[in-house]
């Protein structure tokens, strides 16, 4: 039986130890059939990879930033990215681990990610870029007091660190929230 102790989440900033087991989990969380245990796979829109170790490094040595690791039992669950860019922070590179989705952890954990950033930075706003064609996932966030600015940018076409698009129409919208 599981105690609350063994629920409890733990938040930690990434070291380079946590590199291999994070690209893991951000790929098992967004590409392949793995993603396809939770809710939030691109899988149908897009293959390859979605980061990779060098990149999962650049978050970790961003100066103004951190990527939070959230435990629970000592297993790696989810992270995020804490990036404080002026007046507001940007938050990606969230993932949760498939079989633990849509039980209430990413909720918690952007809450937490918030009160972060209010706290460690005075930021005024969190902002976001999510895929324009995943409307489930903008609905979350709209949930969550996230507002659509309909501000587009262009998807890397042709990078393939972002993955190979099975689809011409995909773009980033900015998300947005007052904190």
């Amino acid at each position: 039986m599981p105690t609350a102790e063994s629920n409890t989440l733990s938040f930690r900033s990434a070291v380079e130890a946590d590199v291999p087991q994070l690209v893991e989990l951000v790929e098992s969380a967004y590409r392949g059939d793995a993603s396809r245990g939770g809710w939030t796979t691109e899988a149908d829109y897009l293959e390859g990879q979605r980061t990779d170790e060098d990149g999962v490094r650049r978050v970790i040595e961003t100066p103004d930033g951190t990527l939070l690791v959230v435990e629970r039992g000592g297993e790696l669950v989810a992270c995020c990215q804490l990036e404080h860019r002026g007046d507001h922070v940007y938050f990606g590179m969230f993932a949760v681990r498939p079989g633990l989705q849509g039980a209430g952890l990413g909720k918690e954990i952007l809450a937490e990610a918030e009160r972060r950033a209010r706290e460690q930075w005075d930021a005024k706003e969190m902002r976001m870029t999510v895929v324009n064609v995943r409307e489930e996932l903008i609905a979350y966030y709209v949930r969550r007091g996230y507002r659509r600015t309909g501000q587009m940018s262009p998807f890397p076409y042709g990078d393939e660190r972002f993955g190979i698009p099975l689809r011409e129409d995909l773009a980033f919208e900015l998300l947005v929230k007052s904190l």
